[in-house]
């Protein structure tokens, strides 16, 4: 298979893989919003799903592909199960973990010490340093650990990154990021409205943007935050061969006043230099993707997950100032919303 990216570094998921074909997963995480794209990139690389768990049964999209697969409330007992197919010559090669954040470093381990690789979505943890512990679980361990960052597989951002390298390496680029994707109240009843559990806005709905940026445009040198609330995030980051303002919301009442007269939800623009990049669509595959890649001998790990990690720990525990010249994004200023809930502690 050639490589879907030129250049990159992959590690090996599997020393003695022969056939691709009929990999065994089981997923942690099988009612949340990301969990039915996993299961559809399994079934669309010939893999099977054999078991799923999750404390909501909520979980009827398995049987869009997988009916068969066993279905557990309870982690013990979906422990059990799958110990028991081990023991009975049905291995898991791959736990696929979709559970909230702050529980995927130890859901990633579950899976190191079963003996099977793990796949996990984004973020593969909240703090740096749960990255070293998982560095050194999977040395010991022999298995391998994958973080999805499928912007990385997106064909404009590939062009993207194309372009850049190709140009002269002196010249810096200007770039603005915006990306409001609207939640109700239930968002703040969840996990994901709580910054110890989720690690907040910048990291929840942003990491995968933070990965982007530096993929294609360098390491941070450089970074202030404006704005940071229940509900929104602002700042600027100087990269290698860039700098960006950025503005990320969950709240409706910060789309741009066209967004809404068209009744939709979610505003998503990135512009460089003056000039907006089109990536608009395209994002149905890059999960299965992401799996093809793992399965064919190319994934992302620990190392290609740090920066951003890195990144988005230090925006979530820094103190927001406010910037006199132009490096803060135009969307700063709107005026901030209270808490749905009343007293809510502020960054």
């Amino acid at each position: 298979m050639p490589s879907l990216l030129a250049g990159k570094k992959y590690i090996w998921c599997d020393k003695n893989m022969k056939e691709i074909k009929g990999k065994k997963f089981a997923l942690i995480g099988a009612s949340g919003y990301v969990a039915p794209r996993h299961m559809k990139a399994i079934a669309s690389n010939d893999g099977e799903l054999i078991a799923a768990c999750d404390p909501y049964d909520g979980a009827g999209v398995i049987d869009r592909w997988f009916p068969e697969a066993g279905f557990f409330t309870e982690f013990e007992r979906f422990d059990r199960h799958v110990e028991k197919l081990k023991r009975a010559g049905v291995k898991v090669d791959y736990f696929s973990i979709c559970s909230p954040n702050y529980l995927h470093d130890a859901h990633v381990r579950f899976a190191l010490r079963y003996g099977a690789d793990a796949i996990c979505e984004k973020p593969l943890v909240l703090n740096p340093w749960n990255l070293d512990a998982l560095e050194e679980a999977e040395s010991q361990s022999g298995g391998r650990i994958f973080n999805i960052l499928q912007l990385r597989l997106h064909p404009e951002i590939i062009a993207l990154k194309k372009k850049v390298e190709a140009s002269d390496r002196s010249k810096r680029f200007l770039l603005d990021l915006t990306y409001i994707t609207s939640r109700g109240k239930w968002y703040f009843a969840s996990w994901k409205g709580d910054t110890y559990k989720s690690g907040g806005v910048a990291t929840n709905i942003g990491i995968h943007f933070f990965d982007m940026l530096i993929w294609i445009f360098g390491g941070v040198k450089d970074m202030q935050v404006h704005c940071q609330s229940h509900d929104r995030a602002a700042g600027w980051i100087e990269l290698e061969r860039a700098e960006v303002r950025w503005f990320l919301s969950i709240n409706a009442e910060t789309l741009p006043p066209q967004i809404r007269e068209k009744g939709l939800k979610t505003y998503r623009n990135i512009s460089m230099d003056g000039n907006e990049i089109e990536f608009s669509s395209g994002f149905e595959d890059l999960h299965d993707k992401s799996y093809s890649a793992i399965l064919h001998g190319q994934g992302f790990g620990i190392e290609d997950s740090r920066p951003s990690i890195e990144l988005v720990h230090r925006i979530r525990t820094a103190a927001s100032i406010r910037s006199t010249d132009d490096r803060e994004h135009p969307l700063t200023n709107l005026q901030q919303s209270p808490h749905p809930f009343g007293n809510y502690p502020q960054f």
